[in-house]
């Protein structure tokens, strides 16, 4: 048993900071509409008027403010016509108060709107038979993509107080009609697949998460002695076997539901205000708060000094669970385990929380990380008291168990750094750079090297003796991990260290010049027609690449996907790559701009780049999230499903080879 705790503390820690939900989405009708849009007027007097905006919001999903520094993302803006003939603003428009929340992609606070945003512009108006033209440009997002920008329409009617949404006195002209028809390029080959459902595995996940930190508090000296005595108590101490099984299990149902109960008041927090959790992971004076506490968790677990809660709690815990039989004096006993046991579950409970408040419904998240972890610490006693014999199959506590603890407290230090790397990147302090975060963890690596290979102690370590094999072991793993960041210190292609994505701060934040052109240096056309030309002259397949330059997403596949070798190179050399970015908000040549006719009525303004390319997608393959892979031959025949985001590499270069081949296999036959 006590072979295996090396695995699970890799496994756990990798993931306890760096799980997020996935969401791989391949469905061609997906197109996602989790905004709505209303407005009013009111009237403040004979001629002032407040024009109100409501943008009512799916669960998940959130809309920027109007304050967006510079490279981040597009911003919520409103746009007031004809003003100057017909009314004036009074003021700027107002929005409501949040407050900025740090934002790793763009490396700069940004503040959004949750559920419900309610915008007001006061005018004073000149001409009330004259109509009050208003377009509001905005983007939505969600943890797992954002919607490429889009513009609404509303008319105030002054005279009879009323608004309406769209445009009413557009004129579609022939060349109108016509360019919106040249936005489909009729896609042939959709009836050969089925269309797949979305699929989501971030609870689940982070479920298996909490259970394999809970595992690992099995195995700390606080935790590990308690279980054949707890075991033995139950089993030896009941009149009956048949209650002394029962009573077990009833401690460590107990136990599951005491760190299940630990998640409510963070439900309370999300239901008054849904901001707070994202603002627990983000706030720079939290997120030095936690660096300070775990670096104070870390030495304890050097073995400096002890962390306890009071005695006095446990002390009455026990006294409760002593004088109260039955039920409730099984429930004090799991509860005053949970108290004196919190010295070692504290530090694995803390990066549980960190990890699991960073995003949307990070409270029901938290529950089933918390499940998780009640569930691997209540097994044991139920198991073990179901079959006693095992108990004698368990290794004896000892120095190894001192080896966990001081094991941790490594893991703890590196963990102290990320928080602090949080906070510097918030606010530009330039002290945490990718490189020298990567220098740090080598350092504490190194450091961890030594002690396993016994060349350093600490105070509770006992006599030197003979390094185990499980020691040595480790101590290796831990040597071949300083000489997998090494390379994250340079400024080569190696420095893309994507076993620890989501760990460092992001490529971009670094002390070395980065090349900002395009995704790894692949030649990519940014305009369709040039891209199929390009693809008929060279008969190569096209991969098509909806992407966005605030798609989150997009720059995982391209730093973890993309840059793997054999995926970079069937990119570079077998196909044609189509980047189309629906969130350029660079303006369409004037004779290129166009009202589009949507197909269910309505007119959409196509004045932008991003306008056009996120339209082209929605036409053609009724989907508007990014990023969005579309294979296709240069006859724009479709060669296998579209994917959306696709994180395992493998699965990824298979869906490229499936494609290659088919389009090889129809050259043959024709």
């Amino acid at each position: 048993m006590k072979y295996c705790y090396f695995f699970l503390l890799f496994i756990s820690t990798y993931f306890s900071v760096n799980s997020q939900v996935f969401t791989s989405s391949t469905s061609q009708d997906q197109i996602a509409d989790p905004i709505e849009w209303e407005a009013r007027l009111e009237k403040q007097n004979d001629s002032i008027y407040t024009l109100i905006f409501t943008a009512n919001l799916e669960k998940g999903w959130h809309l920027y403010s109007q304050q967006v520094d510079e490279g981040g993302p597009i911003p919520t803006t409103f746009t007031f016509n004809n003003s100057a003939e017909t009314y004036e603003l009074i003021g700027t428009t107002e929005e409501p108060d949040t407050q900025a929340i740090f934002d790793e992609v763009f490396g700069m606070d940004i503040k959004f709107f949750k559920n419900e945003a309610v915008f007001r512009q006061n005018i004073k108006v000149f001409d009330p038979e004259k109509i009050v033209e208003v377009e509001v440009e905005y983007m939505v997002c969600d943890d797992e993509q954002c919607l490429p920008p889009d513009v609404v329409p509303f008319q105030f009617s002054v005279t009879e107080n009323k608004a309406v949404k769209g445009y009413t006195d557009v004129n579609v002209s022939e060349l109108d009609v016509q360019k919106t028809k040249d936005l489909d390029i009729e896609i042939r080959g959709w009836s050969q697949y089925e269309l797949e459902e979305e699929e989501s595995t971030g609870y689940w996940t982070i479920f298996f998460l909490g259970f394999i930190g809970g595992l690992i508090a099995l195995l700390t000296p606080c935790v590990f002695p308690m279980i054949p005595l707890t075991v033995s108590f139950f089993t030896k101490g009941a009149k009956t076997r048949k209650k002394g099984l029962v009573n077990a299990i009833l401690y460590g149902v107990f136990i599951f539901l005491i760190y299940l109960l630990l998640s409510v008041p963070f439900h309370l927090l999300d239901s008054l205000a849904p901001e707070v959790l994202n603002n627990i992971s983000t706030n720079v004076t939290l997120n030095v708060v936690f660096f300070v506490i775990f670096i104070f968790f870390a030495f304890s677990f050097f073995g400096y000094y002890e962390i306890t809660l009071p005695t006095s709690w446990s002390t009455s815990m026990d006294d409760k669970a002593s004088s109260i039989g039955g039920v409730v004096g099984i429930f004090f006993m799991a509860l005053t385990l949970a108290l004196v046991s919190f010295s070692c579950t504290g530090p694995i409970l803390g990066s549980l929380l960190g990890s699991s408040l960073t995003t949307d419904g990070g409270a029901i998240q938290l529950s089933f990380g918390m499940g998780g972890f009640g569930l691997a610490l209540a097994l044991p006693f139920a198991l073990f008291a179901l079959f006693p014999n095992w108990l004698n199959s368990l290794p004896k506590s000892g120095g190894w168990l001192n080896t966990v603890k001081v094991v941790l407290g490594f893991i703890e230090l590196g963990l102290a750094f990320k928080f602090l790397s949080n906070a510097d990147l918030v606010e530009h302090w330039g002290i945490l750079k990718r490189e020298i975060f990567i220098g740090i963890w080598i350092i504490i690596a190194i450091g961890l090297m030594l002690y396993l290979f016994g060349l350093i102690r600490f105070p509770h370590d006992g006599p030197r003796q003979k390094i185990s094999k499980t020691r040595f072991g480790l101590g290796t793993i831990t040597f071949l991990f300083v000489l997998y960041l090494i390379p994250g210190l340079t400024n080569t292609p190696f420095a893309n260290l994507k076993l620890l994505s989501g760990f460092p701060p992001p490529l971009f934040y670094s002390i070395y010049e980065k090349e900002t052109e395009g995704p790894l240096g692949l030649k990519a056309y940014k305009d369709w027609d040039k891209g199929l030309e390009a693809a008929k002259e060279q008969n190569k397949p096209i991969i098509l690449d909806f992407t966005g330059w605030a798609c989150v997403n997009c720059r995982k596949m391209e730093e973890q996907v993309w840059s793997e070798p054999e995926v970079y190179d069937m990119l570079n050399n077998e196909f044609i790559l189509i980047s189309l970015y629906v969130d350029d908000r660079m303006e369409l040549p004037e004779q290129d701009q166009f009202n589009y006719v949507r197909e269910k009525g309505g007119i959409k303004k196509i004045k932008t780049i991003g306008d056009k390319w996120a339209t082209f997608q929605t036409v053609n393959f009724k989907n508007n999230s990014q990023p969005f892979y579309v294979l296709l031959d240069p006859q724009v025949n479709l060669l296998n499903p579209p994917v959306g985001y696709t994180p395992n590499e493998k699965e990824y270069l298979n869906w490229l080879k499936e494609g290659l081949q088919k389009f090889k296999d129809a050259g043959e036959v024709n």
